[in-house]
């Protein structure tokens, strides 16, 4: 282990909450091994970034972000402040305008850097880490399961000759795995996929493949048969070294409101039912409206992040469930409140981040995706290990509007101390327990990146 003291990682984690928390992690993970960090960001992020770093020793540098993006609104740094259907796209291009000051900057780091992880999105990071001669570490953010998936679905097309959106298909070379046209967000579930979003994606894509890994927020028990296929399949090596949220520093502040409640609810021994659908997924407010009248409806205790505003429906609501429900339209820390012993389920969109804190908090999972790849999470999360149950949309889609009375009855079904219910904590507990395992000094995460630092040390030394 001596060699990994002269060990230097540049990241680069995409501007937006979900891409950037998990490398921050990382980030802890390697300090924990003597490697030294140096993290790029802009000035618009770097407040959040320095506050969660706070008590370690990572170099931030700051990137000056490019003004007056067509379809971008002035000083918007991060995607989370985005609408993500119209400004995504610009503003996702944009950040190749930061390559010339990310290339300076490494340039000049000391010690010289090893190696450049940088989230998929940026993709021209690949050649600013080939222009110095180091390896580059691509992170995408989603799990084993969902990217072979995906890239199964592109190059071989096992759709091929399905006419309805909503038919199954056997996936090729996993034919017990049966997907449907709509379990692929739009419009990579077509035929012949095209447009500005499928050309970037096909950009990030092509620079993954030339790089010199993938990193995967994932533990290789949970994913074994996806991450063995990708490794000999597909590629290049995948690398899983997660959870990552098990690096977090257990946070000591107290906010007002929610804590509090959470430990009365837990003294009064009536389980609670945390629901959050992230930062980045754009919901009716009709939608919104068939959620809260079916947690209603279900009587069962719950915590709703919720962030969205002028919903009319919302001071009626919180006065009718006062008590049993409280809406915390402040920012909460989720790992907190999943590590909270009362909270027994989530509902939850199924982002990745999401996925992996419930599971390594043992938390069943109700899932209801909204956007890019959380179909796939709430296929993997209820058929393939079984740790939590699926909202499905009216008439036998899998995309569509969900109705008040299925929110209600799959809310009731988790919650309640029925078999299934019983089925998915037990799942989802092992599975938890596994979690920590992988993490813990000698399991498989932890080898992981330890063979990946060395790795770099080797190819950068």
């Amino acid at each position: 282990m001596g060699s990994l003291s002269c060990s230097h990682f540049a990241i680069f984690p995409f501007l937006s909450q979900g891409h950037t928390i998990p490398l921050l992690y990382l980030s802890r993970l390697l300090r924990r091994r003597s490697v030294v960090v140096t993290l790029f960001t802009t000035a618009g992020n770097s407040q959040s970034i320095r506050a969660s770093l706070q008590d370690i020793d990572v170099s931030i540098i700051e990137l000056p972000f490019p003004q007056n993006i067509d379809g971008v609104p002035p000083g918007v740094e991060n995607t989370d402040k985005l609408s993500f259907g119209s400004s995504f796209l610009p503003f996702a291009r944009a950040t190749e305008q930061m390559r010339e000051s990310f290339e300076k900057a490494l340039e000049t780091l000391q010690p010289p850097v090893s190696c450049v992880v940088s989230d998929s999105f940026l993709w021209w990071t690949l050649k600013s880490a080939q222009k110095i001669g180091v390896p580059r570490l691509s992170f995408f953010g989603m799990g084993n399961f969902s990217a072979t998936m995906y890239q199964i679905l592109g190059r071989f097309s096992p759709h091929a000759g399905v006419d309805s959106v909503d038919e199954h298909f056997p996936m090729t070379d996993f034919p017990e795995v049966k997907l449907t046209r709509n379990d692929f967000d739009p419009p990579f579930g077509d035929f012949n996929p095209s447009g500005p979003f499928v050309d970037f994606m096909m950009g990030n894509l092509i620079a993954l493949s030339m790089s010199d890994g993938l990193l995967v927020n994932s533990f290789y028990e949970l994913e074994s048969r996806y991450a063995d296929y990708w490794n000999k399949n597909l590629g290049p090596k995948a690398w899983n070294i997660g959870p990552l949220c098990l690096a977090a520093e257990i946070s000591k502040s107290e906010s007002a409101g929610y804590p509090q409640w959470l430990d009365e609810k837990l003294e009064k021994r009536e389980p609670v039912l945390y629901v959050s659908f992230g930062t980045q997924a754009e919901i009716s407010p009709e939608q919104f409206l068939e959620i809260a009248q079916g947690l209603e409806k279900s009587e069962v205790s719950f915590l709703w992040a919720l962030k969205s505003k002028d919903l009319n429906f919302l001071p009626e609501f919180e006065s009718r469930v006062k008590g049993r429900g409280l809406v915390a339209k402040e920012w909460v820390d989720q790992l907190k409140i999943l590590q909270h012993e009362g909270v027994k389920g989530f509902l939850s969109h199924c982002g990745w981040n999401s996925v992996m804190e419930s599971i390594s908090a043992g938390v069943p999972i109700l899932s209801m995706p909204f956007m890019a790849e959380q179909h796939m999470n709430a296929r993997f999360v209820a058929e393939e290990v079984g740790v939590g149950l699926r909202i499905m949309p009216r008439g036998g889609t899998v995309r569509g509007h969900v109705a008040a009375e299925e929110v209600e009855m799959k809310v009731r079904e988790l919650m309640g101390g029925g078999k299934v219910a019983e089925e998915v904590r037990k799942r989802v507990a092992e599975w938890g327990g596994a979690a920590h395992v992988s993490m813990k000094e000698g399991g498989s995460s932890w080898r992981t990146l330890d063979l990946l630092i060395d790795g770099v040390t080797g190819k950068s030394g």
